[in-house]
């Protein structure tokens, strides 16, 4: 096996564009996890069980079907009932509502993980409950849970290359397309691996500092 520098350089204009498309898919993806996942867990703290039980069976449902079979759900049996959208949106959806049923096991933990008496003090304030949850409890939980929001991003960012399954061309679908138009498979995958390496790096290098900040 002998390795074809010009091959690298032949694939170049094709990774840029998948990276391109990667990190838009994580970016949005990651956005919308967090935000339904904060989402779901309010919801299952509702005095209400009208309202907790709903949300229970969905999100355990979610959380229990692989992505795979959900991507493949949203993009091609959706349509036959008249829903559709672009392959790129269904993927970044599909992402962010698996993903947001991890990350609110995660919020629920930052939230359970405050002091009992954060809680007493708002309460002998008088603060109003929204008061409360965004100015005492919130960003106490958040800046606990920092760390394992990050690692889920890192998983989010491992299973972009399931969207070449619903015709999304991210990295991996670039590298296929170029390897069987030129029967080169060795660089352009070895380039994407190193890729891969490169961004889960610099996002834990990005998170770690978040991290710091929060924390002072």
């Amino acid at each position: 096996m002998n390795w074809d520098w010009n091959a690298v350089g032949d694939f170049m204009p094709d990774l840029w564009h998948g990276l391109l498309v990667t990190l838009q898919a994580l970016a949005l993806g990651s956005l919308l996890s967090f935000s339904l996942g904060l989402l779901w867990t309010l919801l299952m703290r509702a005095p209400s069980r009208w309202v907790r039980w709903p949300v229970g069976v969905v999100t355990e449902f979610v959380r229990n079907t692989p992505l795979l079979v959900q991507l493949f759900f949203l993009f091609y049996v959706l349509p036959e009932w008249g829903v559709t959208f672009s392959a790129l949106s269904t993927g970044v959806f599909a992402i962010g509502l698996h993903y947001s049923t991890y990350t609110m096991q995660v919020y629920r933990a930052g939230i359970e993980a405050v002091p009992v008496g954060q809680w007493e003090a708002a309460t002998a304030l008088n603060l109003p409950r929204r008061r409360t949850w965004t100015a005492v409890i919130l960003p106490q939980a958040i800046r606990r849970v920092i760390p394992a929001l990050g690692n889920y991003v890192i998983s989010m960012l491992k299973d972009t290359p399931l969207l070449m399954v619903i015709t999304v061309l991210e990295m991996l679908g670039r590298a296929r397309l170029f390897s069987q138009e030129h029967f080169q498979f060795t660089e352009p995958l070895t380039v994407i691996g190193v890729a891969f390496i490169l961004i889960s790096y610099l996002a834990s290098l990005l998170l770690r500092a978040l991290e710091r900040r929060l924390v002072r």
